[in-house]
């Protein structure tokens, strides 16, 4: 009994998305396709660029609410300096980068030296990028992007879509970031309990800047994808898309008391999210039932977080 509830505790969200795969390849012949399934995973790139950046905050035990303002700011300032004939690729991808890197300091300077709750902070940076967002494109898309930009969001290298291969390679570094660098441990350590790493020798606030500045710094590649994608800088793009990173970090059992959390298990909260969306679309399903299902998981999720901390 005690080994089969360690095992259900330890692959229990992986064999929920198996079984919420095979209820949808019975209900629609459509969804269990290699071109539908190739879809399910180009829109969720984005998404997963964002939990994955996020899962790094949530383990240090703090929040970022400002992801998705961060993917309008930085779309836009991509797109800026995207149009043919302007600049080299690498401008605006530098300058998308360096935006969202710039919000990240910001939140963990004040959050680190200002003492300010990561909540509070990060709602106003919320606030503060969608209205730079907006004002630096006057409230307009951002449009006439080259075709090397736009190659980034809508391109395929080796038949395959360039958003999954850099949401893979993002899957890549944070993994061994967080298992196999000091850095991690750190992240791991700060989370668990911040008053023991601080007397253990371990520089609290160099880790949560680190955590913010990788957070938003991942927001910035996402927010190009989608650019990139839509082949404009939308200043109204990525409305709650925090929630859906949050929300993917949560159901794939990281804690949001901080400490606990893995890469691997972001990764399947994405997929599930995202099978959820695509089979529901499938199945003609009214997009209001489906934010009702994502708040029944949420919910659920968080439950069962709390059980497992007690």
């Amino acid at each position: 009994m005690i080994l089969a509830k360690n095992y259900l505790s330890k692959y229990g969200i992986l064999i929920a998305l198996l079984v919420i795969c095979i209820i949808l390849s019975v209900a629609t012949p459509y969804f269990f396709t290699v071109q539908n399934l190739v879809i399910v995973l180009r829109q969720v790139s984005v998404n997963g660029i964002l939990a994955i950046g996020v899962t790094f905050v949530i383990i240090a035990g703090g929040i970022d609410l400002s992801l998705g303002s961060v993917v309008a700011l930085t779309g836009v300032a991509a797109a800026s300096f995207a149009h043919p004939g302007a600049y080299p690729l690498i401008v605006p991808l530098l300058m998308g980068l360096l935006t969202g890197v710039l919000a990240g300091v910001i939140n963990g300077l004040t959050i680190t030296l200002g003492k300010v709750a990561p909540f509070i902070v990060t709602l106003g940076m919320m606030t503060m990028t969608r209205g730079l967002a907006l004002v630096w494109s006057d409230g307009r898309p951002v449009t006439n992007l080259s075709p090397a930009f736009n190659f980034i969001g809508g391109g395929d290298l080796l038949y395959i879509p360039v958003p999954i291969l850099l949401f893979v390679l993002v899957i890549i570094v944070a993994y061994i970031l967080l298992n196999y660098t000091t850095a991690g441990r750190y992240i791991y350590a700060v989370g668990g309990n911040e008053q023991a790493a601080r007397a253990s020798g371990i520089r609290v606030n160099a880790v949560k800047m680190f955590a913010y500045i990788i957070c938003s710094g991942l927001a910035a590649l996402a927010g190009i994808v989608l650019a990139a994608r839509i082949t404009t800088g939308q200043p109204n793009a990525g409305v709650a898309y925090e929630l859906d990173a949050i929300a993917a970090v949560v159901i794939g059992g990281t804690s949001l008391l901080g400490g606990r959390g893995t890469v691997t298990g972001t990764v399947i909260g994405v997929l599930i999210i995202g099978v959820i969306n695509n089979g529901l679309d499938l199945l003609n399903v009214s997009s209001y039932y489906q934010q009702i299902i994502k708040g029944v998981i949420i919910i659920g999720a968080v439950l069962i977080d709390r059980k497992n901390g007690k």
